[in-house]
């Protein structure tokens, strides 16, 4: 009996996996496959309708497309300047407790509020228009300008996850032995090529997952599309996921909106692979 015992602890787990993924998982597929755009209470079976509808559907591919620019905006930018702050605050600086805390500080405040308080700034009338027009510059329409509009969401992704992947650089930066640094230090090192030969080599599976979490954070924004845009203007800020949202709630197309959110899955793993096979194919020997 002992011998189980164990695997009885990893019960409670396992009913929480169950219906909160495996239930929705198996009947998103199940639903992506009915028909229901003329009767949500007795829909239609479709067969691959669905997914060729969104394959055909210029709307959607902009969706794809915008996503795609998203995380092209925030991916890289949250894995290298995160650990450049990791690094600066491990070393022998004063005042590092009180950076980390005030960088830090974002990811504690609530999504909707980081939202709502930039999208003030961005407003016609907001402060940094106000800045502009002290420089003489003519007002952005950051928000209402398709041009700026996904820049300008952009920025508060980044801005809110900054301190997030910091705090992962700087544990990994912990279990660098420090003997590696004092031995490039004799070899005559400078400062970048220590960090460039011991610390990156050291922290790369680090990097990996840092990478893998952001690219899939952006593949699924939302909260930031949904309090400051709604997807416009012109539906340049429109995402995969907030096209889900519309199609499953606005619209009541619970068979397109399943398959959207297939069609994302199908991404977010290819972009894991990618990820993996990056950063880490020789500890899977690839």
């Amino acid at each position: 009996m002992l011998r189980y015992t164990p695997y009885l602890f990893l019960i409670p787990a396992f009913v929480v996996l169950g219906v909160f993924f495996f239930v929705p998982f198996f009947q998103t597929i199940h639903l992506s496959f009915f028909d229901y755009s003329k009767d949500i209470y007795n829909p239609q079976f479709a067969s691959w309708a669905n997914y060729i509808y969104l394959l055909k559907n210029p709307q959607f591919i902009k969706t794809i497309i915008n996503t795609f620019y998203f995380l092209i905006l925030c991916v890289p930018f949250l894995v290298i300047f995160p650990l450049f702050l990791a690094v600066l605050l491990n070393s022998k600086i004063r005042g590092k407790t009180l950076y980390k805390l005030i960088i830090y500080l974002p990811v504690v405040v609530s999504i909707v509020v980081v939202a709502i308080a930039f999208k003030w700034l961005y407003a016609p009338e907001g402060l940094l228009n106000y800045f502009l027009d002290i420089l003489h510059i003519k007002p952005i329409g950051w928000l209402s300008d398709p041009n700026f509009a996904m820049i300008s969401v952009a920025l508060v992704t980044i801005f809110k996850g900054v301190g997030y992947y910091m705090m992962i650089y700087l544990a990994a930066l912990m279990g660098v032995p420090k003997d590696l640094y004092d031995a490039a230090d004799v070899d005559g090192a400078s400062s970048w090529q220590k960090h460039m030969n011991v610390t990156v080599p050291h922290i790369m599976p680090t990097i990996a997952l840092v990478s893998t979490i952001s690219s899939i954070s952006a593949l699924k924004v939302f909260v930031e599309i949904y309090v400051m845009t709604r997807g416009g203007p012109m539906d340049s800020t429109k995402t995969i996921v907030y096209y889900i949202y519309e199609r499953a709630f606005e619209n009541l197309d619970l068979g397109i909106a399943s398959a959207a959110a297939v069609v994302l899955l199908v991404v977010v793993m290819v972009f894991s692979l990618i990820n993996i096979f990056v950063f880490e194919r020789k500890k899977y020997g690839l």
